[in-house]
């Protein structure tokens, strides 16, 4: 064996990473849009539904995340790029601001409206910076490396 091959990627992995790594993004951002409602009028539904979408939001964080802790630092530690590592960090750092976020939620309603606004703005920035990084190394490299 070559000591610069890069090791194979599990199919498993790779399909369950693809499959599963979108539904975060998608639940913060919709948790997002009900804060700001929620912000604007004081309906309990909305944020009742943010609280929900952001736990669901975290469940379906962790599997990707340990995929790719397992892919960009343990097996994959030469193959990987900085790019890896800073789509690996920021997710990190949303799915900690989305804990905090869910914790905000978790006080009376009304007690939630600053925090919980400035807490999904921060997860759902993170997370697009993230996903713009990977897509432009995408543009640069020609073909979609991250797995």
């Amino acid at each position: 064996m070559n000591a610069l091959a890069v090791p194979h990627r599990s199919a498993v992995a790779v399909a369950l990473y693809g499959l599963l790594n979108p539904i975060p993004f998608g639940c913060f951002v919709a948790a997002l849009i009900f804060d700001i409602v929620y912000a604007r009028s004081a309906e309990m539904l909305w944020m009742k539904g943010a609280a929900w979408l952001i736990a669901f939001g975290l469940l379906f964080a962790v599997i990707p995340r340990l995929v790719n802790l397992v892919q960009v630092w343990i097996t994959g530690r030469h193959g990987s790029t900085g790019v890896d590592r800073l789509d690996f960090w920021l997710n990190l750092l949303a799915i900690v601001a989305a804990i905090l976020n869910a914790f905000v939620h978790s006080r009376d309603a009304y007690g939630v409206v600053p925090a919980a606004v400035w807490l999904s703005v921060v997860t759902v920035v993170l997370l697009s910076i993230a996903h713009v990084a990977v897509a432009l190394r995408y543009r640069a490299t020609g073909s979609y490396v991250h797995e």
